[in-house]
């Protein structure tokens, strides 16, 4: 009797603890633990991307790119010159870094090493915003957010524009390549996700993101094919990157503009303008429970993921009122404060 109620007891114990693991596991505790300072006169502020292998965090910041160490937020470096940057790309093998300059129209080739500038390629689709390497092609993806809405293709060795794939878009946002012939875009305008093959170039399918609206960030699991689609009425779509089902949706923030996918955890972070972050739960077959929503700070829209420690990256800055409409700028953005600029750091 005595050893069938010390099994039992261990038996017991074992499932608390097994029990709490499980409880551990969905309910985290991101917070903000750091603030990098970064300043600076440029008033506007896009996409940031971290190299894992230098562990160096490249923030878009107007005309510029900043270059800070992602473990202290120090700055070491920037790349300059970049009218209007949104986003950035590392093909490492070939030690070439891209950006994404979307006033000028240009991509930006520099090397990674050195941040130098190696080339100003001219010139892609109206307004080059999200941009992404595909080491399975060798090509480097532009997706040209206005009017033309289309997707520039350029040599990641020579910086040569090889192409240019009509994909008939709206507003084109975010881009994801599954590294098997596959690119997925983001289409706010049209509320669709556009598909096409990266050898060949052609348009493959158009998926519907309803019910949610306005998709603008985009994250991917690729060994469970699912593609997370933050859209703009406070859903978190999820589709199915083989056959464009839509599977699940989770509730987010307002106004999201970026999320990435955590492989270590499961969890798919989206970052909203209205300041806050949402980490939804994606480890639970196709059930996406909303297991948290952190507290950041407002305009803090888009995320870079460390996925060595499972940190956030979101860069925000302080914003004065909003002006009132004109013939000239029917929809008015309020105007960023010099010097305010930094970029917040999320753990657990």
């Amino acid at each position: 009797m005595r050893k069938r109620t010390i099994g039992i007891a261990f038996l017991a114990a074992g499932a608390f603890a097994a029990c709490n693991a499980a409880s551990a596991a969905t309910s985290p505790n991101y917070h903000v633990i750091a603030r990098y300072a970064v300043g600076g006169q440029d008033t506007g502020y896009d996409y940031l991307r971290l190299d894992p292998a230098s562990h160096r965090l490249f923030v878009a910041h107007g005309m510029r790119v900043e270059v800070l160490d992602s473990d202290s937020g120090k700055k070491v470096g920037e790349i300059s010159d970049t009218a209007g940057v949104h986003g950035i790309a590392f093909a490492t093998e070939f030690g070439h870094g891209f950006t994404s300059n979307g006033l000028a129209r240009t991509v930006t080739m520099f090397d990674l090493a050195t941040l130098k500038t190696l080339r100003v390629i001219k010139y892609t689709g109206v307004k080059p915003d999200s941009i992404n390497y595909d080491p399975e092609t060798h090509r480097v993806f532009v997706v040209n957010g206005a009017e033309t809405g289309d997707v520039s293709v350029i040599d990641a060795i020579s910086g040569a524009i090889i192409a240019t794939v009509p994909l008939a878009g709206g507003k084109l946002e975010e881009m994801q390549l599954d590294g098997q012939g596959h690119a997925f875009v983001n289409d706010e305008e049209q509320n669709v996700v556009h598909v096409f093959d990266t050898h060949t170039l052609a348009q493959l399918a158009t998926w519907s993101t309803l019910p949610g609206e306005e998709p603008t960030g985009l994250a991917f699991d690729k060994q469970r094919h699912r593609l997370f689609a933050a859209c703009g009425n406070n859903k978190l779509v999820v589709l199915d990157s083989n056959s464009g089902k839509v599977v699940a949706t989770a509730a987010i923030g307002e106004d999201p503009d970026g999320a990435v996918f955590d492989p270590k955890t499961k969890r798919i972070l989206v970052s909203n303008r209205d300041g806050t972050l949402s980490v939804v739960d994606g480890g639970a077959g196709d059930k996406y429970p909303t297991i948290q929503t952190v507290k950041t700070e407002p305009f803090a829209r888009t995320i870079a993921l460390d996925e060595r420690n499972g940190r956030a990256y979101l860069p925000t800055a302080k914003f004065g009122p909003t002006p009132q409409p004109t013939a000239q700028s029917p929809k008015p953005r309020p105007v960023m404060a010099a010097e305010s600029f930094v970029v917040l750091v999320v753990g657990e």
